[in-house]
């Protein structure tokens, strides 16, 4: 007779959802960072930076798979 587990060790996020998130802050980084460097202020590049991030999600999304 088999016994199937009461609890199942299931991840918080799936491996997917984590490399698009992953992606996403890397790419948020990325155009706040250039976007300082090009001599915007601080919340503005942090803005763009968040935007960044934030458009990217759907889009790798469809594009990691």
């Amino acid at each position: 007779m088999t016994t199937t587990p009461q609890h199942r060790d299931e991840p918080f996020l799936s491996l997917h959802t984590a490399v698009v998130l992953i992606c996403a802050v890397l790419v948020g980084g990325v155009a706040g960072g250039l976007t300082f460097l090009g001599g915007t202020g601080v919340a503005l590049s942090v803005l763009a930076g968040l935007t960044a991030s934030g458009v990217s999600v759907p889009v790798l999304r469809g594009l990691i798979r």
